[in-house]
């Protein structure tokens, strides 16, 4: 057989899918290693994809989806970031994960280096690798509260940095951007004549601190705008299955944009499409249903990692803890969590998953039962 091509090849191992499918084959196990929001979809979303199929609406639509969910989009972003947008610089993608690679296949070249968080999404450089781009990470460190500095990403831009990518609300840490440090790294981004993509899958959930995008910074003359913002409705709706977002792109690339969208996925499946129109100008009660059942999982999982005395940062938005475990993972947490696992059948994500910084680290998704993601964070040794 062939040889695979050399990008592939190093594509690395994700090791939230490791541990979480492991957790999948051990009956009785409780997963809190992967972020699956566990609320029964709302029913008119539901009505919404079932009526797109009973009509035979299953043509192809525009490459950049059909005009009333781009408007959708397009008028949920404005009114929430506070700058208004066309739905001209929305398309609707197969979820984030194709946005994401979307957006990087617009901007990389081979050899071109992306600079992307530590500890961060891992497939921010898997994506990036695929491409042939040198993902270089830039670092979140626990003493600074897992916020990035500027200069510590400014001292590693090179002749051949082309994109900087921001996570806020971040998965895995809970961290958010505040204004002042948006802007600068926007301002950063400028300076040194870089795009931004804005991962912006957790904005619907942050906690007594606004979500702030990079959009709102971005130019308004024409050649000055920058930033590409990659939404979804997989968080904010429970919509993971259905493989629905948002990718808006900076003014005056849509036939470029269409072009490319041809060659990756051609269009996004009709019924998803008209669910995600349902979910987004409809009733919104799940998102406010989902966020009150996160921020009180997140209190009352933070309650139980303080009697056992294990450190942890406080997450102001998304669904998740970030977790220091480094008094029993002996420099090794990937191998822990998986002796973990065997021992009390429980699945955490480990933080190596998201960079070297995440070393004794883990991930504790905070979306599902209550009642087991206690029972899983009781069965932590604690540090007292």
């Amino acid at each position: 057989m062939p040889e695979l091509a050399a990008h592939v090849r190093d594509v690395p191992v994700n090791q939230i899918r490791e541990i979480t499918e492991a957790a999948w084959r051990t009956p009785g196990a409780l997963v809190l290693s992967i972020g699956e929001p566990g609320f029964p979809l709302p029913r008119h979303v539901l009505d919404a994809g079932i009526a797109c199929l009973d009509r035979d609406e299953t043509n192809y639509t525009p490459n950049a989806g059909i005009p009333a969910l781009r408007e959708a989009f397009a008028a949920r972003f404005s009114e929430q970031q506070g700058c208004s947008i066309g739905s001209d610089r929305v398309y609707v993608v197969d979820g984030a994960q194709q946005g994401l690679h979307f957006a990087m296949s617009l901007l990389l070249s081979p050899g071109d280096e992306i600079l992307i968080p530590n500890p961060g999404y891992p497939t921010f450089a898997m994506t990036s690798r695929l491409l042939n781009a040198v993902p270089v990470r830039y670092p979140l460190y626990p003493d600074h509260g897992f916020q990035p500095r500027t200069d510590d990403i400014e001292a590693l831009i090179t002749d051949r940095t082309r994109v900087l990518v921001l996570n806020s609300p971040s998965n895995p840490l809970g961290a958010v951007l505040n204004e002042d440090l948006t802007r600068g790294l926007v301002e950063l981004a400028r300076q040194h004549d870089l795009w931004v993509i804005s991962d912006e899958c957790y904005e619907a959930f942050t906690f007594d601190v606004p979500h702030v995008s990079p959009a709102r910074f971005d130019g308004v003359l024409p050649g000055e705008a920058r930033v590409f913002t990659s939404l979804t409705l997989s968080k904010t709706y429970g919509l993971t299955g259905l493989r629905i977002g948002a990718l808006v792109c900076p003014p005056g690339l849509e036939q470029k944009m269409n072009n490319v969208m041809e060659s990756i996925v051609s269009c996004v499946a009709s019924p998803s499409q008209y669910a995600a129109l349902a979910a987004l100008t409809g009733p919104q009660d799940y998102v406010q249903h989902a966020h009150g059942h996160y921020r009180a999982n997140r209190d009352a999982a933070s309650a139980v990692l303080d009697s056992k005395g294990i450190p942890y940062l406080k997450a102001d938005g998304a669904f998740y803890l970030w977790a220091d475990v480094s008094h029993v993972s002996g420099g090794d947490v990937r191998a822990w969590v998986r002796r973990f696992l065997a021992d009390s059948d429980v699945a955490l994500a480990p933080g190596t998953a998201f960079g070297s910084i995440g070393e004794g680290w883990v991930r504790i998704a905070l979306c599902g039962k209550r009642e087991e993601l206690l029972e899983g964070l009781s069965r932590l040794p604690g540090r007292v």
